[in-house]
């Protein structure tokens, strides 16, 4: 299957051996979407790498510039002002719950069940996009935060704009659950299709909802607490099963949480300045040294591996991408399932090429 077919998520194959209709064994290929990150990035000053990253995964823009930033700072050992913490909180879960709206609607575009899930979630996913676009100017390839903070300072219309679109959000995710949760359809479609278990999952180092949907509980927000994350009243939601019904149920309770994250974090944003007075842009040389940045992405752990001798370039750079590791076990949720049900456990997965392939 592919590497063009419509439902593998981009520009992706999978070499699937069958008998009869069950999936005997599935093999996937990587690689089509390589444009050698890593290596452009060992070439180039640090804050030149910041666009490349927008390009990883291209739906989380401003959660993979979180990322690289924090692994800089690290790195450099840069302060961030409070102002800019609280704002990349509210960008980071705002993305999450664009990341979620789009995979909840490509799933069930994947099911066969309907096209209007998609287009509904499309939907909403332009509202957050406008507001991305207000701030930094571009809809997806933001390029939005900077070693010791963030480019620009919201304006007060932008935050009220934002504030009134997470206020409105719940509304929307009670209808889209009234309409999807319940489906007999996608109920037999996913429940028990796809299990993934909590230990083999642990070994493969998958992480993310991916994770969470098997019941194990972590999360880089509560186990690191990076940024002001331990400020935030919020739970970790858990599966019990770990089926593709379950990697959809907790992007659902995800987006809820991202909700109480989000009106916390407009409710206490603090004043002050978004970038740190000391933080230096042009001449930018951290001392030789290595960090490692991770973040709580959407989908799973992004991290960035950074190692600097003292030049105005990364010496080593590496990215550590979520999907994929989360790929990984692709095969051993798909075995003595049909081909049509692959199609759905690789969509609850959550894959974005770009990212996969770096």
């Amino acid at each position: 299957m592919g590497p063009q077919h419509p439902s593998t998520h981009g520009v992706f194959r999978m070499v699937v051996t069958l008998d009869g209709e069950q999936i005997v064994k599935l093999k996937p290929v990587f690689g089509y979407l390589h444009r050698n990150h890593e290596k452009i990035a060992e070439n180039t000053s640090y804050l030149a790498s910041m666009p490349y990253t927008d390009r990883l995964d291209y739906l989380c823009s401003m959660s993979t510039n979180w990322a690289y930033a924090m692994a800089v700072e690290k790195l450099a050992g840069q302060a961030v002002p409070d102002r800019a913490q609280y704002l990349r909180i509210i960008l980071a879960e705002m993305t999450r719950l664009v990341n979620h709206t789009c995979l909840v609607g490509f799933l069930f575009n994947d099911l066969g069940t309907s096209f209007t899930p998609l287009l509904y979630g499309f939907r909403e996913r332009e509202k957050f996009l406008d507001l991305f676009e207000a701030l930094s100017g571009s809809r997806m390839m933001c390029n939005f935060q900077r070693f010791g903070g963030c480019r620009v300072d919201p304006s007060p219309e932008w935050l009220a704009a934002a504030q009134k679109l997470v206020a409105d959000y719940p509304r929307f995710l009670d209808e889209w659950e009234q309409m999807l949760t319940g489906n007999e359809i996608m109920l037999a479609r996913t429940q028990g299709i796809g299990v993934l278990d909590a230990k083999a999952a642990i070994n493969a180092g998958i992480t993310g909802p991916c994770l969470r949907a098997s019941g194990y509980n972590y999360d880089l927000r509560k186990v690191d607490g990076y940024g002001f994350y331990p400020r935030f009243d919020f739970r970790v939601p858990l599966g019990e099963h770990g089926d593709t019904y379950d990697r959809y149920m907790l992007r659902i309770l995800e987006m809820r949480e991202s909700v109480k994250i989000l009106e916390q974090a407009f409710r206490d944003l603090p004043a002050g300045p978004v970038m740190d007075p000391k933080a230096k842009i042009r001449g930018f040389r951290p001392k030789a040294g290595e960090a490692y940045g991770r973040i709580e992405g959407p989908k799973g752990e992004l991290g960035f591996y950074l190692i600097s001798d003292g030049s105005p370039n990364p010496y080593r750079y590496r990215v550590r991408p979520p999907t994929l590791i989360n790929l990984t076990l692709l095969e051993e949720m798909c075995l003595g399932h049909t081909v049509a049900d692959a199609v759905v456990i690789l969509g609850s997965i959550d894959i974005v090429l770009g990212e996969v392939d770096r």
